[in-house]
């Protein structure tokens, strides 16, 4: 498997370094990347539902269930058009999701907390950690535009991290195939 993965080094490479310019257009210009974002993720969802519902059709006689793979194609394009046609829904939607995600991750969080308080001891980690969550979907709810300004930000300092953890692996994987080839 090592040996897989050093020969195609130069692809970690490549991604990484791509992780790392999305992380730094995110967070120099969060809102046309964000834009493009959602557009590509619109592109990405028509594409694939057209070739989902393609494999779906051409493998129907040898798969029982197509009819449900169709559907998904069918609905993944329809998405994908709805996305295209109108971007700035989709945007707004999708920081709606991370708010209701959050909210419901808070609560669960304190629920949790409250259920084994009794049983292990530092469950105020929990409350805090549900507490955090809340505030960040309530805050995302009063405000969705700095909700999704924060989200992008977060979502550039991880590009950069995993950009570079990708660039890392990449020169190892290098340094390793020249070893294996000795």
């Amino acid at each position: 498997m090592l040996n897989a993965l050093a020969s195609a080094w130069w692809v970690f490479l490549v991604r990484g370094i791509a992780a790392v310019v999305l992380g730094l257009s995110l967070w120099f210009q969060p809102a046309a990347s964000l834009a493009v974002l959602v557009l590509f993720f619109g592109a990405w969802m028509l594409v694939d539902g057209i070739f989902t519902a393609i494999g779906a059709i051409a493998g129907r006689k040898e798969n029982e269930e197509w009819g449900w793979m169709l559907v998904n194609g069918i609905m993944s394009a329809i998405l994908g058009v709805l996305t295209l046609r109108a971007p700035g829904i989709t945007a707004v939607v999708l920081v709606l999701y991370v708010a209701a995600w959050a909210i419901m991750a808070g609560i669960s969080q304190i629920a949790l907390g409250w259920r084994i308080r009794k049983e292990v001891s530092g469950e105020w980690l929990l409350y805090l950690a549900g507490a955090a969550a809340l505030l960040l979907g309530l805050s995302i709810l009063w405000d969705p535009g700095a909700g999704a300004l924060s989200i992008a930000w977060m979502l550039a300092f991880f590009s950069v991290l995993f950009g570079i953890g990708l660039i890392a692996l990449s020169l190892r994987l290098r340094s390793a195939g020249g070893r294996l080839k000795q």
